[in-house]
């Protein structure tokens, strides 16, 4: 082992403790969050609440990003959102996406 070995571990060792320390945290929030709900009943309106929160993290992500690159991919979101809400077929409404970009850039420009 050389000198630019040895190096190379020295510099990516801060970048393995950070992502070993953030998969840590991760996997015990979500143990935490299993062990918590486990010991609760969970009403309806909870239960429609906790399955709402995916959706709504996504929406959170994605639309300033979408909002951001253009209006071909503004409009091909909604397109997506709405044939994934119409049809509950998540490929379908990522083909039906994915070809409203395409149109959209070549009508666009």
């Amino acid at each position: 082992m050389n000198a630019t070995d040895t190096s190379f571990f020295a510099a990516s060792l801060p970048s393995i403790l950070t992502i070993s320390g953030m998969a840590l945290v991760t996997y015990l929030s979500r143990a935490a969050g299993l062990a918590v709900m486990s010991r609760l009943s969970v009403s309806g309106r909870l239960e429609r609440f906790m399955k709402a929160i995916p959706g709504a993290i996504l929406a959170s992500i994605v639309s300033p990003s979408a909002l951001a690159a253009g209006p071909a991919e503004a409009i091909a979101t909604a397109a997506t959102a709405a044939m994934a809400w119409r049809s509950s077929n998540l490929p379908l409404a990522m083909g039906v996406g994915v070809a409203t970009v395409l149109v959209l850039r070549y009508a666009l420009g």
